[in-house]
């Protein structure tokens, strides 16, 4: 892993995650959870997320579907709030969601529709609150 990758994917890692987000992230690292934090820093955001041939909305799209498809809803959550830093409207997350669910089946993008929804909610989105009773 180059010093430079590493670097360049903490500066990225930050701006589509959050600062707050990172530092959490890095406090909790233990020296057994260290390789695959400087991994993951260092491969797919220094790597991968620098790249240009896509840009940071696209990626966002890509995550999210990708995360509903394969399950990952401990990570859903963070990755909206990355596409929403990243430009997405809550519109077109929902678009991304419901377009998964057509090749990854309805149940997974039920499960991303509710935390996107709670996540949208949390983020102060009114189109994410539910009404209230009558």
């Amino acid at each position: 892993m180059s010093e430079e990758a590493f670097e360049t994917g903490m500066r990225i890692r930050r701006e589509v995650l959050g600062d707050e987000h990172v530092d959490r992230a890095n406090a909790g690292t233990t020296a057994f959870s260290r390789p695959f934090q400087d991994y993951i820093t260092a491969g797919a955001w220094g790597t991968v997320w620098s790249r240009e041939g896509l840009d940071r909305r696209t990626r966002s799209c890509i995550t999210l579907a990708t995360l509903t498809a394969l399950h990952c809803h401990d990570e859903l959550a963070m990755h909206v709030r990355a596409a929403v830093r990243n430009g997405l409207t809550p519109t077109e997350i929902g678009e991304v969601l419901l377009h998964t669910s057509v090749y990854a089946g309805a149940p997974a993008a039920n499960a991303a529709y509710a935390v996107a929804q709670r996540t949208l909610a949390e983020l102060g989105e009114p189109s994410a609150v539910p009404p209230a009773d009558g």
